[in-house]
């Protein structure tokens, strides 16, 4: 399975978001710290979630690293992450 399909998996599990898009940005890298050849290194999070609702950003942050912990701590060099309001992408 790839990086990119083990956080979109263990996100869902986690926070059952209204909206999560996962962007391997690691081809935009190249050549810098952490970059390896085929990617899988640098990843941005687009997630709204009513479980992060009403947090602090850094909690929302936190929340969002806590449950990545053990890939970012062996395989993802960058890990930006975007959290929006559930509600926003309500139907």
């Amino acid at each position: 399975m790839s990086m990119k399909q083990t956080i979109f998996e263990k996100l869902s599990k986690e926070f059952a978001p209204t909206h999560l898009n996962v962007i391997d940005e690691s081809e935009l890298h190249r050549g810098h710290a952490g970059y390896r050849e085929g990617g899988n290194s640098h990843f941005r999070v687009q997630i709204a979630a009513a479980a992060l609702d009403g947090k602090t950003r850094v909690a929302q942050q936190r929340a969002v690293m806590d449950c990545m912990a053990q890939e970012l701590k062996e395989a993802i060099h960058a890990f930006a992450i975007e959290v929006s309001p559930s509600d926003k992408f309500r139907p």
